[in-house]
């Protein structure tokens, strides 16, 4: 295993791959981190029997209005939940705008700074929400 993976952990990838040798994909580093953020931004609570409050419920905007108040309600959940699952990162900012191409989303931008190295990351997320 690398060091960088010594650092930020291992696991299956997401979504699920099987390799040329036919076994699993495994993560690590950097992508390990990013894959979990993503796991949690679309993870509904109570879909996991064992940690029913897993997730960040983004689901819930559904069918939300693509305004200002929305997007407050989405930054703040998205903050609460990556705070409270993935130690591995601080989140410094999140940005929630109408998707200029798909005006029933709105578009999420999180930046992090990774704890173990301080380096700063950045990921986009569409929230699909009501016309």
């Amino acid at each position: 295993m690398s060091s960088a993976g010594n650092i930020f952990g291992r696991s299956l990838s997401f979504p699920p791959r099987i390799g040329v040798d036919g076994r699993l994909i495994w993560s690590e580093g950097e992508n390990n981190i990013r894959e979990s953020l993503i796991v949690i931004l679309k993870t509904e609570p109570g879909e996991r029997i064992a940690l029913p409050d897993f997730g960040a419920g983004l689901g819930r905007f559904l069918c939300e209005s693509n305004n200002t108040a929305t997007h407050a309600r989405i930054k703040q959940a998205i903050t609460h939940a990556l705070t409270r699952w993935e130690r591995r990162v601080q989140v410094e900012s999140v940005d929630v705008i109408a998707d200029a191409a798909d005006l029933s989303a709105a578009l999420a931008t999180i930046t992090y700074r990774l704890v173990a190295t301080g380096s700063r990351e950045r990921i986009n997320v569409t929230v699909p929400l009501a016309l």
